[in-house]
């Protein structure tokens, strides 16, 4: 029997192997958390001093021989309102680490997992995103020209489009695999324990090249804002209030065309830092990020409250309570909901978990009135997450739930908050016994390092979480 091999599949398999060593390459290194300070900080230095700077981290990086391609005490100058050179040669090398730490995990999961249609064809965007950034990885700041600088934001732009609809076609992938194969527990963790990591890092690229695409693509750039405290997607002066009252118009809207009917919202703000109490509140963030948290939890609580005084003569209104702290802007929403038995409290952040009726696939769980497919407030809470925020919530069973949105107040302390994969997560995929990590809500940590890994007894992995927001990295080993 003749074997031959046509010369395209020849040139496939030439690739895969590739692929598969750069990713391998990537995957050694630590993504490099950014902080809102440090988006928006930058624009104070001059290029010709960045470059000055980034020659001799060059020069460090050869004689350490490290795998940290950029320190993290100067990537707090990295910040994306300097020029778009300086940009380049900082996404160049960080998207390509963190898009290869995710597909790492990929490999990790279940085989029965990895062969459903739809989630082979989100690994393949990945992929096809990934070859496509190793085209600029050569290059040197003395190579880089204008059509060097467009060409990337322009495949920056595909890139973003070729993404939009992951969250989709990943729903119907763990849909697909729920109905095809044997489900159980620790399937369930498993699952759970990658889209957390999956969607929280798509959230860290999405906002990355957003941030570029906003200040430096052509079509873009000519119609950014002139407002100086907006640097690309971040708002220095973020209005807390106005876009609570904007998530609540619009989820109300949705509300009233499903049931005819909505309850009112009660805002309250209080200010503790300023001399009058009732002064406006504002804060460094993503506005963005804020209204699809907000606007989610106004979903929830206006079709709990309407469903649950259906056969009353009025409806409760919403409370809205917005402080700020020292630490923290407090966001507390309390409605009359009926509240959720507290065991199942946490399935709420379940993806694929949901008490509104599930539409028939997850492309309608858009265009259907206050419906999800499960995946709305799991989402919530890594954007919250993401810069070093919490969401949490409380529920009176037969009566209501208190939802609480926790945000730094602090630009230099809201750093991302970015998944590594390592020893530790690879465990995660194979053993039973629960490793800790970020995305384990079971497992506490120390309030001082509440970043770091507590793997619970389990052995350190060479490389831990080590991501900070005022210092440079710090890798933990087990001696």
């Amino acid at each position: 029997m003749r074997f031959t091999v046509s010369l395209s599949q020849l040139r496939k398999v030439v690739t895969d192997v590739n692929i598969t060593d750069a990713v391998q390459h990537y995957a050694q290194f630590i993504p490099q958390a950014m902080s809102l300070d440090k988006f928006v900080c930058f624009e104070r230095l001059r290029e010709k001093k960045v470059a000055m700077i980034l020659r001799k981290l060059c020069v460090i990086k050869r004689r350490t021989e490290c795998h940290y391609h950029y320190p993290l005490a100067v990537v707090r100058l990295i910040c994306y309102k300097a020029c778009p050179k300086t940009s380049f040669m900082f996404l160049r090398k960080e998207l390509p680490v963190r898009l290869a730490n995710i597909m790492s995990e990929f490999n990790s999961l279940p085989t029965p997992l990895k062969q459903v249609d739809s989630v082979k064809l989100v690994r393949g965007w990945y992929e096809e995103t990934f070859v496509d950034l190793l085209e600029f990885e050569s290059l040197e700041s003395s190579q880089v020209t204008d059509t060097h600088l467009l060409r990337f934001a322009e495949q920056l732009d595909i890139i973003r489009n070729r993404h939009s609809r992951v969250v989709e076609t990943m729903a119907e992938g763990i849909k697909e695999f729920k109905e095809q194969s044997r489900y159980d527990s620790f399937m369930d963790s498993i699952i759970q324990y990658f889209l957390d990591r999956f969607y929280m890092n798509r959230i860290s690229i999405r906002t990355l090249i957003h941030q570029h695409i906003l200040l430096f693509h052509p079509l873009s750039s000519k119609n950014k804002n002139q407002n100086a405290a907006i640097v690309g997607g971040i708002d220095q002066e973020t209005d807390v209030l106005a876009i609570a009252e904007d998530a609540y118009d619009n989820a109300r809207f949705l509300c009233e065309q499903y049931y005819m009917a909505s309850p009112d919202c009660q805002f309250k703000s209080l200010n503790i830092l300023a001399e009058n109490q009732d002064e406006l509140i504002t804060m460094t963030y993503i506005p963005t990020h804020l209204y699809h948290i907000l606007f989610e939890l106004f979903k929830n609580a206006l079709r709990a409250v309407v469903e649950f005084h259906q056969d009353s003569d009025t409806i409760p209104p919403i409370d809205v309570m917005i402080c700020k702290g020292g630490d923290d802007v407090t966001i507390k929403m309390s409605d009359q909901g009926g509240g959720i038995p507290r065991d199942r409290t946490e399935l709420l952040f379940n993806y694929m978990y949901s008490t509104a009726p599930r539409p028939p696939n997850p492309q309608a769980a858009s265009t259907t009135p206050l419906a999800g497919y499960g995946y709305g407030l799991p989402l919530s809470r890594l954007y919250a997450k993401y810069m070093r925020g919490s969401l949490w919530l409380s529920s009176v069973e037969g009566y209501g739930t208190d939802a609480f949105v926790y945000l730094k107040v602090d630009p230099k302390e809201a750093s991302e908050n970015l998944p590594l994969y390592n020893k530790t997560s690879h465990n995660k995929y194979s053993q039973s016994v629960p490793v800790g990590d970020w995305s384990d809500s079971t497992v506490r940590t120390c309030p001082q390092d509440s970043h770091i890994n507590n793997v619970n007894g389990a052995s350190l992995s060479k490389r831990s979480y080590c991501t900070r927001a005022n210092g440079p990295p710090r890798t933990t080993y087990r001696s």
